[in-house]
């Protein structure tokens, strides 16, 4: 007689990995770094639990944030770009340069200057049309 052999399949549980929470600034860098060194557990011991840390990481939040948030085209800015974005390119003329410069620095608060470097040029043409492709989606859904 055959013995029938019943194996049992071992389960395992994978450990679910802790929610990574994304820092918003300096604030929340400050944060994590006081936590995993054991300060914050000190200063809470010695201060008190309202020893000022939520404060100090909103404000610091705030003086230095991690991504900035775009500003919103203007009526004419998306214009131009509509314009732009409406035929294949290859190359950037100076005008074109300082027209897309003065959108680019207003809507992403920045003080990009005048480039000759190619790759330069293409990422910062990439996060414009980033941008435009937002509106134009947003208007296709109208």
């Amino acid at each position: 007689m055959e013995s029938k052999k019943t194996t049992k399949k071992k389960t395992t549980k994978k450990k679910s990995k802790p929610e990574v929470k994304k820092a918003e600034g300096l604030g929340d860098v400050v944060e994590t770094v006081l936590e995993k060194t054991g300060i914050s557990k000190i200063a809470k011991f010695l201060l008190g639990e309202d020893c000022g840390c939520e404060e100090r990481k909103e404000k610091l939040n705030k003086m230095f944030p991690r991504y900035k948030k775009p500003e919103c085209l203007i009526e004419s800015e998306y214009k131009w770009l509509k314009g732009w974005y409406s035929q294949p390119r290859g190359r950037m003329k100076s005008k074109e340069q300082q027209d897309i410069l003065l959108i680019y620095n207003r809507v992403f608060k920045t003080r990009q200057a005048f480039t000759t470097c190619a790759s330069c040029l293409r990422d910062l043409n990439d996060r414009m049309r980033l941008v435009f492709d937002t509106y134009t989606l947003q208007d296709e859904k109208k």
